[in-house]
């Protein structure tokens, strides 16, 4: 039975664009099974989903592959190490907890934000450099929300 939940919960988040465990036990009780939300979260747990941006903006369930494995790791160093973010006109600063700075560079580069030239790490602050002065606060965004769904 446990087995059978969680091939339907892959198939479902392989062919729609699920966002939230409420989504997805909705779908699979229209599937039939009979579950719970707690349930739910252990086959998430598991099934070691992840939740990555869609076309639209949104965070939809995946499932995590080797180079998801990747971003999940850079999510936890973002989320553990970041304590603020600061735009000066094309620059982000970005400080970090004592010695993540570097780490944390690494992560952000890795991750290929749209927008973002590069970065130069200290110890505690990362000066992330963008092509022009008005895409800061999306890119701030964007790192929040890698940061947000390692939480999730």
């Amino acid at each position: 039975m446990k087995k059978n939940r969680q091939d339907a919960i892959i198939e479902l988040i392989q062919k729609y664009p699920i966002e939230t465990q409420e989504e997805l036990l909705s779908r699979l009780i229209q599937l039939g099974f009979k579950t719970t939300q707690a349930t739910i979260s252990r086959d998430i747990r598991e099934l070691e989903l992840t939740k990555r941006p869609t076309a639209d903006g949104k965070q939809a369930y995946s499932l995590v592959d080797k180079e998801g494995q990747a971003f999940r790791k850079y999510q936890t160093i973002l989320s553990e190490a970041i304590v603020s973010m600061e735009l000066a006109e094309n620059m982000l600063v970005v400080k970090t907890v004592s010695g993540m700075a570097m780490a944390s560079a690494a992560a952000l580069d890795s991750l290929e934000i749209k927008g973002m030239v590069g970065t130069i790490a200290g110890d505690d602050t990362i000066m992330c450099v963008m092509k022009d002065k008005n895409i800061g606060k999306t890119v701030i965004a964007e790192i929040k929300q890698w940061m947000k769904n390692v939480k999730e």
